[in-house]
């Protein structure tokens, strides 16, 4: 998956917005207000950080230690980065995972008016 690729997939989710609060090079996926994603555009090769469920993350370490590393420069329990060249379908899944992890953190209200926006698109 390339930079566009993973920028077009981060931005179909439901309510999923990107900024650049920590500068250039650090583009900032959020939904309700908290993070799920950060792609280091100037990161080679590409690299993505994600929530991650901290059994889970550990496991995605030993499982692809060429692929999924602790989170660079965030907690490193709860995130990993993962380099975009991962094969599709596992980036897949873990992009889903982040996401999922920080919409269910959401408060109720929060979630049901992100899924009403969804669905009005």
């Amino acid at each position: 998956m390339n930079q566009g690729q993973l920028t077009g997939f981060l931005g179909g989710f439901a309510g999923a917005e990107a900024g650049y609060p920590f500068g250039p090079g650090a583009q900032v996926w959020k939904v309700g207000g908290k993070i799920f994603a950060i792609v280091g555009e100037d990161s080679r090769p590409l690299e993505v950080s994600l929530k991650c469920d901290p059994d889970l993350a550990e496991e995605l370490r030993a499982a692809f230690p060429e692929l999924v590393r602790p989170g660079y420069h965030l907690s490193k329990r709860h995130w990993n980065t993962v380099r975009v060249d991962a094969p599709r379908a596992e980036l897949r899944e873990w992009v889903e995972h982040s996401y999922e992890l920080v919409f269910a953190s959401l408060p109720k209200r929060t979630r049901e008016a992100i899924t009403v926006a969804a669905s009005v698109r």
